[in-house]
């Protein structure tokens, strides 16, 4: 999985930048080789460089930790539901580097279906769209598509219905990420095929606002659930990242593809008829596309903001109040109070004078101010994140 993930970080740390992606993207020949790997895992049988059986109960896999919701009570995973998980895991993850395989091809391919959307553009560049990469990317939609349990036109009428509100949100929560990615890859798509529609004008800004009201939605909606991060640690705090460091990302690297080719190249254009027209709806539904990404990473970057600024003292005395309530029968604070009346009731002989002394040191106080210096610089890497975003998106919007 980290061979699958690496690459996919990397071109993620680069995509305010078209360039230097595309460069990224090029030392991966493209994302060819990890297309072929994807093709390939299903045939392969994995092994597991993990002993899941030694795993404690609260995190029984790699992607569950119990510790980070609702508490349930001791028996919350039994050794069966553990054994049924373990099962669930070693089922999933060759499913999903399968999926994770496709990105690195789909968002290279993205890249060349928005760079040829303006058609008089690419004409006058000199340079030649093959038609073949259109017929890629519907191909790995078409797979894409599968993964969550859809044939192509039954995910696009899902994505439609839930950002019209014909569908609840919920409809794409139990694969959210998967879901915000491929309306992304969809929209690149049909820039170029015009296929998703009656008109083409019309379908072409419809999935540019598809995309817009979809990252939107989810977006705000996870950011609005969080109350104050400190006093919420299993908040939904890392599937926001995600939505902003993958789906919202690769948008604004279409967005990039599209602002490019629409830049002069030299040569008069003619004014009036459908060229001209189809170039002016397009360019609006790039503005209209960065509008939104901004209005929406702005208002993470406040609530970053409104986090982070909360003094260090305040924090800390949230922590260590919600801890020290008395009669708590469940739960961390419960959990504290065993922690701290078992270390004043130890005795040398019991434990031996090593692990005496490391406990003589330990301090709720000094915990509590490490819990939220590690919040705290998370939070502030998640802002350097949306800063450098919105700027790139800024900056787009003069070049139009």
């Amino acid at each position: 999985m980290a061979k699958i993930e690496a690459p996919i970080l990397q071109i993620k740390q680069n995509a305010d930048n078209i360039e230097e992606e595309e460069s990224v993207l090029e030392s991966l020949k493209c994302g060819v080789h990890f297309l072929e790997l994807s093709s390939e895992i299903g045939s392969k049988s994995l092994t597991f460089n993990e002993d899941l059986q030694s795993r404690p109960w609260w995190t029984p896999t790699y992607d569950k930790n119990y510790l980070l919701g609702p508490f349930e009570g001791v028996s919350y995973c039994p050794r069966e539901s553990k054994q049924n998980q373990i099962k669930q895991a070693e089922a999933h993850v060759p499913k999903a580097i399968e999926r994770r395989s496709l990105l690195p091809r789909m968002i290279y391919l993205s890249i060349q279906c928005a760079s040829s959307s303006l058609k008089e553009n690419v004409e006058t560049n000199g340079s030649v769209f093959d038609p073949k990469i259109s017929l890629e990317l519907k191909i790995l939609l078409e797979r894409y598509a599968k993964f969550l349990g859809f044939p192509f036109q039954n995910a696009v009428e899902m994505l439609f219905a839930t950002s019209s509100g014909r569908k609840s949100s919920e409809a794409l929560s139990s694969d959210l990420i998967d879901w915000m990615n491929f309306a992304v890859f969809l929209n690149a798509w049909n820039l170029n095929s015009n296929e998703i529609g009656v008109d083409n004008n019309a379908c072409r800004t419809g999935t540019w606002h598809l995309v817009n009201s979809l990252l939107e939605k989810y977006i705000l909606e996870n950011l609005r659930s969080m109350g104050p991060i400190i006093s919420s640690p299993g908040c939904n705090l890392p599937l926001l990242v995600q939505l902003v460091a993958e789906p919202l990302a690769w948008h604004a690297l279409v967005i990039q593809s599209c602002v490019r080719s629409s830049l002069p190249s030299g040569k008069k254009k003619k004014k009036g008829g459908p060229a001209e027209q189809t170039h002016s709806q397009l360019s609006q539904g790039i503005r209209d596309s960065i509008q939104s990404l901004c209005a929406v990473i702005e208002e993470v970057e406040n609530w970053l903001r409104e986090q982070i600024n909360c003094p260090e003292d305040v924090n800390m005395e949230i922590i260590l109040s919600s801890l020290r309530a008395k009669d708590q029968k469940e739960g961390p604070g419960k959990v504290f109070q065993i922690l701290e009346t078992s270390i004043s009731s130890m005795h040398n002989v019991e434990i031996g004078d090593r692990i005496s002394q490391a406990l003589k040191s330990w301090s709720s106080a000094d915990v509590a101010r490490k819990i939220v210096t590690g919040q705290c610089t998370v939070l502030s890497e998640f802002l350097r994140i949306c800063e450098s975003k919105v700027k790139s998106l800024q900056g787009l919007k003069l070049q139009i």
